[in-house]
């Protein structure tokens, strides 16, 4: 009997995770990593014209049955006109499974921006960016316990289907300029709005159960602090139905190489905070065209008792590169 009970708990624990996991979006505690689940305005502030970007994230293996993430983003930059102006071609595919009964979800995103110049002379943009696509979700119905599966040996449940399938849109402004007269020192800001067309999702195939818009407000700056140093800090603020959420952090990178212009490698170290939720140390190194990071969530939220601290793992590789000598023929924001 002690043995069905804890079943019955940890399965009880699972379901309620997931749900409340899934009243909001999937996040990674590397966003800077992500930009388009940030803001499709933000795709194409790079130093490169080529960019893509692959995110894991490995998440509750001490509370529950893994919550695994997987993002793959790539960008490609294009000039337009003759006034410095460019268009940002992206696209985000997202996996995750989620908990006990296997939840899962599929995006399959497309991505528009469009960048332009304010000034002549220096980095200076403004960004409108679109982002639509396909999501798919589903579970596995077998995984599924509850009071009736020890009654009568069904799960009482009525659904619809074990998956379903939706269009989903976002859009958002962006602003990144130079900070002074060094263009590698920049900052940028940010606000996005997802969801706008408010898609049903429900296996009951209620129309009344719709996902939440949500708002996000992205901020980031740049800039040195000695000749072979400086430091990024970024942060997001989200609000999505009754839940917000608030990330930030900095990071201070350190030019490794006799050419301060041309490093060799650039290593990063520092740390994020999701407040009331994590703590997370992060390490980077860039060895152009190449950078790898790696964190992990320490918990500090009420969860804590049950997870020993323990949160999630990520890693993420990108890759930025360029067609050709993308200054050339634009001026190229360095973030």
């Amino acid at each position: 009997m002690k043995r069905v009970l804890r079943i019955v708990t940890i399965t009880a624990c699972s379901l309620q995770l997931t749900a409340r996991s899934f009243s909001q979006d999937i996040h990674f505690s590397q966003f800077f990593q992500a930009p388009l689940l940030r803001n499709p305005a933000l795709a194409g502030i790079y130093n490169g014209d080529i960019r893509v970007q692959a995110v894991y994230r490995d998440q509750w293996n001490s509370v529950t049955t893994a919550y695994k993430t997987a993002s793959l983003e790539a960008e490609y930059k294009m000039p337009i006109g003759k006034m410095n102006d460019y268009v940002t071609a992206g696209l985000q595919l997202l996996y995750d499974k989620a908990g006990t009964i296997s939840w899962t979800s599929t995006h399959f995103l497309p991505a528009i921006n469009y960048h332009k110049s304010l000034s002549q002379e220096k980095n200076s943009y403004l960004s409108l960016g679109f982002m639509g696509g396909f999501i798919q979700q589903s579970f596995d119905r077998s995984k599924v316990i509850t009071n009736n599966v020890f009654d009568n040996g069904t799960d009482g449940e009525n659904f619809a289907s074990t998956k379903y399938s939706y269009l989903d849109g976002s859009v958002g402004m962006s602003y990144n300029a130079n900070l002074n007269e060094d263009p590698a020192n920049n900052y940028f800001l940010g606000v996005a709005y997802h969801h706008f067309n408010r898609p049903k999702i429900s296996f009951y195939n209620d129309p009344n159960v719709e996902l939440s818009p949500k708002w996000v407000y992205s901020g980031g700056i740049r800039f040195g602090v000695s000749e072979m140093s400086y430091l990024t800090v970024q942060a997001d603020h989200s609000k999505q139905g009754e839940f917000e959420e608030t990330v930030a952090g900095a990071m201070y990178g350190l030019k490794l190489g006799p050419d301060p212009d041309e490093a060799v490698y650039t290593l990063h170290a520092g740390a994020f905070l999701r407040w009331n939720d994590a703590l997370i140390p992060v390490v980077k190194l860039d060895y152009d065209p190449f950078s790898v990071a790696l964190s992990y969530d320490v918990n500090i939220s009420k969860l804590k008792p049950s997870s020993y601290g323990r949160g999630g793992l990520e890693l993420s590789v990108s890759y930025t590169g360029f067609r050709r000598r993308t200054e050339q023929y634009l001026l190229c924001p360095k973030f």
